[in-house]
């Protein structure tokens, strides 16, 4: 279990030269109150951007430092696994990221990069996707389970299951099965060179017992077969190459093609989100008559334009959708058929070592025969006879070797079919669905919403209401789709617990009760608070005064001078 301290940050954001320091482990509910713009939401950007070197908002990185002090920005957290002690220090102008394990530092030798996966994969063994929808649960920039896309959602349920390593152990255990493929293909053909080598001795010793008077015009005959041999070998081999210079000449533009597939996604992303921001404000224009801030009647040629201002943004960003979904499409079998000669370069390659192989033990075969011939006086049966059980000897090594690569193969062909997506890692995950399902369940009546929730094995949602009509997520309100926001983080938590994965003792909340909550999903919702145990819940809200009595701590931000600063309340 993570169980997070302390944190403490300056020069972050709008804070100022002074430390803020905020006690994660000290009281059960802390609410986080303040006036807009006054920095409750900077706890949530500290502890993501010191963890993950990213803010949970949508903020670029050179916004992060404090503007008018430009330097020393520096966020510190303090964290304890098990019975050790973690410290991490993450600053900007200058770059900072220190781990401390019990107060010594970790050794930094290794890339940023590699360090920070120290931190996620070694020390916390969870990544930012699972991290934000088991800890954090916020208005801006969180991303629901329910409207992620299915492969994020099985890659959050599989860090949650703690069951990721099986996926990297398939990535090892692909690339040990490609050498055994490997190896089996050249000790095969280095068996299957040794049987026809035997042969050829075999009939040779045989023709050299019986026919001793024939035997040059034979060893003159076998020359020339090697000859014709060797001359159609390098035939083939000439023609292989080209072939093989030509392919790769078609698949240069492979990563040309990968990169425009990357960015055309990325404008996927962002056109997506453009959509939900139209989406959104076309609604809100069609729903409303009054202004929600200043009350004020909004005109209706106002409400006109707007809405068909917006009508017209999303007609044309549709329209660019289709478009761009054809460039992707276009881009990806692309991308397909470069894959595809890949493989045939690959399979060409080999059959291009076989033919090599087979030319070098032409040209030692004819060598082994012009000695032969120069010495055909002093010729012994009996090392030729030697030299045969030398073969054999041979070939019986190789068939050991190639059946115990092979048995070696069988052994990891079958651990990877248990380590893929339909061996064990589908069954831990059927087996966790219905304990999932239940918990939801649970949650969502507690929070007075009876409807019956289901996830599949696909992590698709299957929702029926009292009278058991079926309706998905996005059918319901904003309050509703946040009840089942909620019994989802808090049913990973549960989940996280059970497996003792992505277990902590911190949840955050940002502007939950400000947004889609109504007064009787915030008492369920406390409901829920009051039956966890070892759990610091930290609520950013607007409503102080309504909620003051609800909790065991306040903690009140203030901007004073331009600067954010904590008063305890």
């Amino acid at each position: 279990m993570i169980v997070f301290k302390k944190i403490r940050w300056k020069n972050f954001l709008s804070t100022g030269n002074q430390f803020i320091e905020v006690d994660l482990n000290q009281t059960q509910t802390t609410l986080i109150i303040g006036s807009n713009g006054s920095g409750k939401s900077t706890l949530l950007d500290a502890v993501c951007f010191v963890l993950f070197n990213r803010p949970f908002r949508i903020i670029k990185k050179e916004q992060i430092v404090n503007t008018v002090n430009n330097g020393d920005c520096v966020v510190e957290i303090e964290f304890t696994v098990g019975r050790k002690n973690y410290k991490v220090i993450r600053g900007i102008k200058p770059i900072i990221f220190e781990i401390y394990c019990d107060g010594e530092l970790l050794n930094q030798e290794a890339s940023s990069v590699d360090y920070q996966k120290v931190l996620e994969q070694n020390i916390m063994k969870l990544n930012y996707r699972s991290f934000v929808q088991v800890i954090i649960l916020g208005s801006s920039s969180y991303e629901p389970f329910m409207k992620m896309k299915a492969r994020y959602r099985r890659d959050v349920v599989e860090e949650i299951l703690d069951i990721k390593v099986f996926t990297q152990m398939d990535l090892i255990l692909r690339d040990q099965q490609s050498v055994l493929t490997k190896n089996i293909t050249e000790v095969r053909h280095r068996y299957d060179l040794l049987d026809k080598e035997i042969q050829l001795q075999s009939n040779h010793l045989n023709t050299l017992e019986t026919r001793q008077n024939q035997d040059k015009d034979y060893k003159l005959e076998l020359l020339q077969k090697n000859d014709e041999n060797a001359k159609k070998l390098r035939v083939d081999i000439e023609e292989l190459e080209k072939t093989i210079k030509n392919t790769e000449t078609s698949v240069q533009d492979k990563e040309k093609a990968e990169k425009k597939l990357r960015q055309l996604e990325k404008i996927q992303t962002k056109i997506e989100q453009n959509l939900q921001t139209h989406k959104k404000t076309l609604e809100f224009f069609q729903d409303n008559d009054n202004c929600p801030t200043c009350t004020q009647k909004l005109e209706a040629e106002f409400r006109g334009e707007k809405i068909d201002y917006e009508k017209g943004k999303l007609t044309t960003l549709n329209d660019g959708m289709k478009d761009l979904v054809q460039e992707i499409t276009k881009a990806e079998e692309q991308i397909n058929e470069y894959t595809g000669l890949s493989n045939k370069i690959r399979d060409m390659n080999i059959d291009l070592a076989k033919l090599n192989t087979s030319l070098d033990g032409v040209y030692e075969h004819t060598k082994r025969i012009n000695k032969e011939l120069e010495s055909m006086s002093e010729e012994d049966t009996d090392k030729l006879k030697l030299e045969l059980n030398n073969l054999k000897e041979q070939i019986v090594e190789s068939k050991t070797e190639l059946d115990k690569i092979t048995e070696e193969k069988k052994y990891v062909d079958v651990i990877r079919e248990i380590l893929s997506e339909k061996g064990a890692r589908k069954r831990i995950i059927k087996k966790y669905l219905p304990i999932m399902n239940q918990l939801i369940n649970q949650y969502l009546q507690s929070m007075d919403f009876f409807i019956s929730f289901h996830l599949d094995e696909e992590f698709k949602e299957t929702v029926k209401s009292r009278h058991r009509d079926t309706f998905d997520y996005n059918c319901f309100s904003e309050g509703e789709k946040m009840r089942i926001d909620l019994a989802l983080v808090f049913t990973w938590r549960a989940i996280a617990k059970m497996k003792n994965s992505t277990n902590t003792n911190l949840l955050i909340l940002d502007e939950i009760f400000d947004s889609s909550l109504d007064g009787q999903g915030t008492e369920d919702f406390f409901k829920i608070i009051q039956t966890l145990s070892n759990e610091n819940v930290f609520i950013i809200s607007h409503k102080g005064d309504i909620l003051f009595d609800k909790f065991t701590n306040i903690i009140k931000f203030e901007k004073q001078n331009n600067f954010t600063r904590l008063q305890n309340v």
